[in-house]
């Protein structure tokens, strides 16, 4: 039998990944590979196995996706939040378009519009999006300084941050860390 690869739906977090690899382990299925976003299997599945799979991730707030467009839009999404959320401190400044584009094999233009039409936010405007979450994480935490959050995020200056927080959020960077009941949002939400 040959090996399965699903797509799947909300997977933001290293949290989800042991979700989904609890389940499916739940279900006896062997897992060759799981990553944000992507489950590969040794073997394929029946179909009744893969509505099981679906039944199982719906209880847990993802979803299998098994059309071109939704993959790839879940796959911006994911190499997004890996960007913004896990990969540390901006080491080397490198394009978003250039880096999608370059992930996913394809125009960014086409990207772009895609992402749009689908999700009705531009690509660069989900990056600020995310970038602010992260951006409330790490304010939350209290541990670095604003100038230390912009360097992590990728900004060019504390100022350009704190213009992008306060369109978003209302708030000023400084404000928000004064405030005690925090408002952030899970990822797949933003």
């Amino acid at each position: 039998m040959g090996k399965t690869t699903l797509h799947i739906k909300n997977m933001v977090c290293k949290r989800c990944i042991k979700v989904v690899r609890d389940e499916f382990e739940k279900l006896h299925l062997s897992i060759q590979s799981i990553e944000l976003g992507k489950v590969s299997l040794f073997t394929s599945i029946s179909p009744e196995t893969k509505d099981k799979v679906k039944a199982v991730l719906e209880d847990n707030g993802f979803e299998l996706i098994d059309d071109k467009i939704s993959k790839l839009i879940e796959a911006i999404k994911t190499l997004i939040i890996e960007r913004v959320h896990y990969s540390g401190p901006a080491q080397e400044v490198i394009n978003s378009s250039d880096h999608l584009s370059k992930a996913l094999g394809y125009d960014y233009s086409y990207l772009s519009k895609l992402f749009s039409s689908v999700e009705g936010v531009t690509i660069e405007k989900y990056i600020i999006s995310q970038k602010v979450e992260r951006a409330k994480e790490l304010l939350a935490y209290n541990e670095l300084s604003l100038k230390e959050i912009a360097f992590q995020l990728g900004y060019s200056s504390t100022q350009h941050l704190s213009n992008q927080f306060k369109k978003i959020t209302g708030l000023t960077p400084s404000h928000f860390r004064r405030l005690k009941d925090y408002k952030r949002k899970p990822l797949d939400e933003v």
